[in-house]
């Protein structure tokens, strides 16, 4: 069973930044696609970027131009920088891992436990 981990998660300032990271372990060598998905309460769960093993990205276009997803396939690792955070990105950021997964169509196996971002002055 693949298990992964958040981190990152916080308080910040409009205009502000963040890295979450979400390490996976198990059987991780299985992963192809991973992805941050978030949700805000009384909202549903949205995707916010997601990343193929060979590095091809997908980003919502509330993140395009703020956040940057990466990957890191020797640590089994994916990570969010978030840069000019607004208000609006507060949420429960969780990732998510699958082993045939498109990063288009989503169906992702596996989900980590999330971690909360807040941001506000």
């Amino acid at each position: 069973q693949v298990q992964l981990v958040e981190s990152g998660g916080g308080l910040v300032q409009p205009g502000g930044s963040l890295r979450l990271s979400c390490a996976a372990s198990g059987p991780a060598s299985s992963i192809t696609a991973m992805g941050w998905y978030r949700q805000a309460p009384g909202k549903q769960r949205e995707l916010v970027a997601a990343i193929t093993s060979g590095g091809t990205t997908k980003v919502a276009d509330s993140a395009k131009g703020r956040f940057t997803i990466s990957r890191d396939n020797a640590k089994n690792t994916v990570y969010l920088q978030m840069n000019s955070l607004k208000p609006e990105d507060t949420a429960v950021y969780y990732c998510a891992a699958g082993a045939r997964t498109s990063i288009y169509t989503g169906g992702y196996a596996y989900w980590g436990q999330g971690t909360q971002v807040t941001v506000s002055s």
